[in-house]
């Protein structure tokens, strides 16, 4: 057993043994995720002819943890017509009725179910649920820690204070996108899921981002050369677009039941040691805290293997610096 409850084994170098040589792991990552701009945009989509329009009847708290505002009082919304729905950064906001605004953040394991109308609330995962007349919107939170949360606002700038400042990219030009990125000096990786950079994207649309542009989740945005912003900036758009697309197809055929940030249609997030759909090689990873970084070294790097913090402090000279070191651990 290692540090902080890790667990000591072989070091798997995408499916081939390092032999003797021991990693402190955190227990693996769970396949859920913080849904992102393209997911917002999927439930919106479902939500739209369902509730737009439509009368809150009541909105029932199973969770009390759940609502983090006092005023107005949670009970201000029912009886009012929702105006219309909005995205916020990472969060949906509904628009009710005198410019009162319900703002909910599903966090990493918060989903949006539709059911029948007053739906029961059984069940530890189930934290509360808005009746309409012809159904009700169920929100649920897998595992035991509650982060998912729902404000209760009153008018545009009470609204206004949960937009982190991020720039909404589809509203930017390249050089109001190369500004925001530059502001402060960060890798790529952290500057795209910056909230107050860039609006809605996370942990597993940057991956797919980087990827399509071919570009290391390590360099600099103050490094970045001018043909690569537009390589970047080209690849942030057609990425989010296209699953935007995607996504908003499938929730108009049926409410997403299933959000995940782990598809079988990426290129790289979620598919450590599966083959790079453009070259082939393996998709490799950096692992830290509870998140991970998948790319690949082929098409990203310039074949260089990227250093997990833990592990190249462990092996030091060892660590595999190219993918031919890395082929060359593999035949060991």
């Amino acid at each position: 057993m290692g540090v902080n409850g890790g667990l000591c084994k072989k070091i798997d170098w995408a499916g081939s043994g390092y032999p003797d040589v021991c990693q402190i792991t955190a227990p693996p990552c769970n396949l859920v995720s913080v849904p992102e701009l393209p997911d917002i945009s999927a439930y919106i989509t479902a939500l739209e002819p369902r509730i737009v329009g439509q009368t809150l009847e009541r909105t029932r708290l199973a969770s009390s943890f759940l609502l983090r505002t006092v005023q107005p009082p949670l009970t201000s919304a029912d009886g009012r017509k929702v105006r219309e729905l909005r995205r916020i950064g990472k969060r949906i906001a509904i628009g009710l009725e005198d410019d009162l605004w319900l703002v909910l953040h599903l966090m990493i394991a918060g989903r949006l179910h539709w059911r029948p109308p007053n739906a029961k609330l059984s069940g530890r995962q189930n934290l509360a649920a808005f009746d309409f007349p012809h159904g009700s919107l169920v929100l649920t939170e897998a595992g035991s820690k509650r982060r998912a949360s729902l404000h209760v606002v009153a008018g545009e700038d009470n609204l206004r204070s949960f937009d982190a400042g991020g720039i909404d990219v589809f509203a930017a030009d390249l050089e109001g996108f190369r500004g925001a990125l530059t502001a402060e000096n960060h890798t790529l990786k952290r500057a795209l899921t910056d909230p107050r950079l860039l609006s809605g994207i996370g942990n597993a649309y940057s991956d797919e981002i980087l990827h399509a542009a071919q570009m290391s989740p390590l360099t600099l945005t103050q490094k970045t050369k001018p043909e690569e912003w537009e390589r970047l900036f080209a690849a942030t758009r057609s990425t989010l677009q296209l699953w935007m697309d995607r996504l908003r197809s499938e929730a108009e055929a049926a409410f997403p039941e299933k959000v995940t940030a782990f598809r079988k249609e990426m290129a790289v997030h979620g598919r450590y040691g599966e083959a790079c759909p453009r070259c082939g090689d393996k998709v490799l990873r950096i692992r830290y805290a509870d998140k991970e970084t998948n790319y690949c070294a082929r098409c990203q790097t310039g074949g260089k293997v990227l250093a997990d913090r833990s592990l190249s402090r462990l092996l030091g000279s060892d660590w595999p610096r190219t993918l031919e070191e890395l082929e060359a651990l593999k035949r060991r």
